[in-house]
Order: structure tokens, then sequence, then C-alpha cells
């Protein structure tokens, strides 16, 4: 995956750098960006050198340089130094990378959002930046930049002359969001829901829930946490906040009583919205389909108003925002023998709650004359010892979602195809690219085809041998289950 182009903008200079790590550098450098990765790095970019439990970003160095790195931060100087550039030399280049983050927040003027939650972070994070780009510079996670390495690298990324920050948090075991929330240090929190995700971690959802109150570890006592009032989990989490000293709340969700409430939504080829933003009603248009999407929606406008930012030119911007791959974008497929099926690519991830949401998007989805409804689903992981039951139990969900067949692949999909009714299971795989030549055959004009598995089971692998094994069109930006 490639990194977004951006502005060419000075991010980070030999001296600034010096001073926030106590490195100290072999040359002057200037740099425009931060990669951890020589496979994404861009011309100009500080290569910090990182060492993981299965490489150390030591070994790529020359690689580094060969590609255009302005500088490199190491732990260590190779032996043979003499084809490299600049080096920032720190005790610990993690280490380094979180007092880069930590200086990079510091200096910022950016008003920041850190958003967490069992499904719908990234979307929700895609949809606040694209709602406030419509209002001044923004710095955002790309991708899912969001564990103990995305983390710092996102903020370590973030220019001083940001209006606004936003960050994804992630977790899968308890304690793993309060180093990270403590180094956003947001002014605003979102948690979008709770629900059974990373079980075989936790005993119970509600301890994924106190895990998620982690976020409220780095909110100043003057902050706002955004919660999502129709989870079981609001009072929870409130009760979190509360302890840990925050006053301030906004509620969001479709219950009456909410603090940004979803009034309506239609889906029909496009999805419209009707709310109340904080005593504020308004209709429009969101390019992301599925009530869920809506719902999140909420938060965002929340946000946004919470920012003193301007929801006409925010909601506008949710109207026309893209999906990026994986997220439940839509592509036309031309098949070989003629015709086209639409894709919905929701490859990226998924949980029950997530798949769930993915099935109303593809019943909202109407084929086209003579097509049909099929869902591609790989394993959902991190169940824990209830993943059979779980995958079982979407069987009734796909039924009442009008779905024609399914076709599934995995260890844990099989439950989920021995559940469902003969006439609806289109084959079961042990492999995800034993897939291609099934949907190849199964596929017909006007068919309407939803892939969506957790990132382990690499659909994304099928999708793109769909849309490599023929011309395709890109469908209008309409996507999003997760």
């Amino acid at each position: 995956m490639t990194r977004p182009a951006r502005e060419a903008r000075l991010l980070w200079t030999a001296a600034e750098a010096e001073a926030a790590t106590g490195g100290h550098s072999t040359a002057p450098w200037e740099a425009e960006g931060i990669s951890l990765d020589t496979r994404t790095l861009a011309a100009g970019d500080l290569f910090i050198a990182v060492r993981g439990e299965h490489f150390d970003g030591h070994d790529f160095l020359k690689d580094a340089f060969a590609t255009g790195a302005a500088a490199a931060m190491v732990s260590r100087i190779p032996r043979d130094d003499r084809d490299l550039g600049p080096l920032l030399i720190v005790d610990d280049t993690y280490a380094g990378l979180k007092k880069l983050a930590k200086a990079a927040r510091k200096r910022a003027r950016a008003k920041v959002v850190a958003i967490t939650g069992s499904v719908g972070k990234t979307s929700t994070k895609e949809a606040l930046a694209a709602a406030l780009a419509a209002l001044g510079k923004v710095s955002a996670s790309e991708g899912n930049l969001n564990n103990r390495w995305g983390v710092p690298l996102s903020l370590a990324r973030m220019p001083a002359d940001s209006d606004y920050g936003v960050f994804e948090v992630a977790m899968n075991h308890a304690g793993e969001i309060t180093p990270l929330a403590r180094m956003v240090r947001p002014d605003i929190a979102i948690v979008t829901t709770v629900n059974a995700v990373h079980l075989e971690f936790f005993d119970s959802v509600e301890e994924i829930a106190l895990a998620k109150s982690e976020i409220f570890d780095g909110l100043d006592l003057s902050g706002i946490a955004i919660l999502n009032f129709d989870n079981p989990y609001f009072d929870l989490l409130k009760s979190e906040a509360e302890a840990r000293g925050i006053a301030n709340f906004i509620s969001f969700g479709e219950s009456e009583g909410a603090d940004a409430r979803l009034i309506d939504f239609r889906a029909n080829g496009t999805s419209r919205v009707t709310c109340d933003i904080l005593g504020e009603e308004m209709e429009f248009e969101l390019s992301l389909p599925g009530r869920h999407s809506a719902q999140n929606a909420m938060a965002v406008l929340a946000a946004v108003r919470s920012l003193g930012g301007d929801l006409g030119s925010a909601a506008d911007a949710l109207g026309t925002m893209a999906t990026p791959a994986g997220r439940g974008r839509k592509v036309g497929i031309r098949l070989s023998g003629g015709g086209t099926a639409l894709m919905i690519d929701d490859s990226y991830n998924a949980s029950p709650a997530s798949m769930r949401a993915a099935f109303r998007i593809l019943q909202e989805t109407e084929p086209e004359p003579g097509g049909r409804r099929i869902a591609v689903l790989g394993d959902m992981l991190e169940l824990g010892p209830g993943s059979a039951r779980a995958h079982e139990e979407l069987a009734g969900d796909l039924l009442a979602a009008e779905v024609d067949l399914v076709l599934t692949t995995g260890a844990n999909m099989i439950h989920l195809d021995d559940t469902l009714p003969r006439e609806k299971r289109a084959g079961h795989t042990s492999r995800p690219e034993d897939l291609v030549p099934k949907l190849k055959r199964l596929l017909r004009p006007g068919d309407v085809v939803l892939v969506k598995a957790s990132h382990g089971q690499n659909l994304g692998r099928v999708v793109e041998a769909l849309i490599t094994a023929g011309t395709t069109r890109k469908m209008p930006a309409k996507g999003g289950a997760e």
C-alpha cells in the first residue's frame, strides 16, 4: 500500500529532532516526512531504524538512502557508512520515535481528536478528517496506523501548523491504550462503540469496554468525551470518564435524548441522513453506506461543532469523501463472458458487528435484472472460545438480508457453511486463493458480491485477482462497513 501524496513542506530539521530526542546528527539535514519502512519511504523522509520482532531497520539503511531518505535515526552506526547520508544517533530508536511524537504534539497548535472503539474506528477517522479538511489543515493517521508503532509515527508526522489532528487508537489487550492516549493528549475523545471483538484476550465485553475507557487517560480535564448513546456500555464508559475527572460529554446515536441524533436514514444508491446536532437540524448526503455509518457521522459532526467548525461545510465533505480499498468501496467488474457484476470490497477487517452491518449494505444494494446477492466471507479472528458459535450465528443475518448465495473460506467459516440451508451454499475452501476460480465460474451479469473477512485472511488478494482479471470500472465512492 502506497502512502498518499503529500504537500511538500518541512517537517523536521536536524536541530529540532536533536532537541526532541536528545540525539546528535552526523551532518545537517531537513526532512519532509517520516517512515519506518523502506518499501513505503518517500524521498525526503527521515527513516527511523526501529527493531521489531522479525526485523531490524538498521539492516535496510542502504535501501533507505538509495530511495532518497533525508536522514536516518539509528541506535548503532553501521560498520560501513561511506555510502550513507546523515545519521541521527540515539540510544533507542523506538524511544526516539516516541520522543519525536511527544515533541510534535507539544509544538502543534492543532486541536486533536482521538478515536477508539470496537468497530468503525478507521471509517470514522477518515470521515472526521474529510469533514475537518473543509475547515483547515488536517493531520490524520494514515490507513490503520493505530497501535504502539502507528500512533507515535502518526503524531511525529503532524506538521506544526496543523489546525486539526485526528488519530485512531486501537488495542487488543488491556493497558495498551493508556500510553498511546497520554501521547496523543486529545482535546476530544470519541468511542464509536463497544462490541464482542478481541474476546480471545478478554473474559467479557465489559472488560473490553474498560479497556476502551483508557482513552480518557489522555483526555484533558476540560476535554470532551463523545460516546455512543445506543451502546449498552454508554453508562460504564461515562462513569469511567467521570472517575478520571472528565465532566464534558456529548452523546450520539438514534435514541431519544442523544445530543447528536440520527432522525432518519434512507438508502437508495446513496445514503440520505436527517439529524439533529446539538439542537441544529440538518439533512445531507453521506458517501458511506449503511445505518452504522450514519450513526458514526453523528459523532463526527458533534466533534466538528465542538471545535467551532461549520456543520454545513463538514456535511458537504461527508457527501463526497472517497472510500479506501478494503473499507467498502464499490467496484464494477467486467466478466469474461460479457456484462458486469458489482463488488463491495470490505475485505480489510471483520467482527460479528461489522459483518452484520455489511450484510445490511448488501441488502440495500439492488442487483441488476437477473442478478443475485452473493456474500464471500472469510474467518473472523480473535473471537476466543465462542468463535465457532459466532460464525454459525451469522446464518440468520444472511437469510434476513436476502442473500442468495454464500461462498466461505477458512477454518471457522466452515461452521457457517454447515449451518446455512443447502440452497444458499456456494461452496467452501480452506485457502482464500481457491475462491478466485470459483467466483469466476459463479458470477454472472447483474450480481452484487460482498467480500469480507478479518485482515489475517488476506481476502484482499481475492479482490485484486478479480480486479486484474479484466477491465474494471470504479464506482462512486460509497462504502465501508468497518
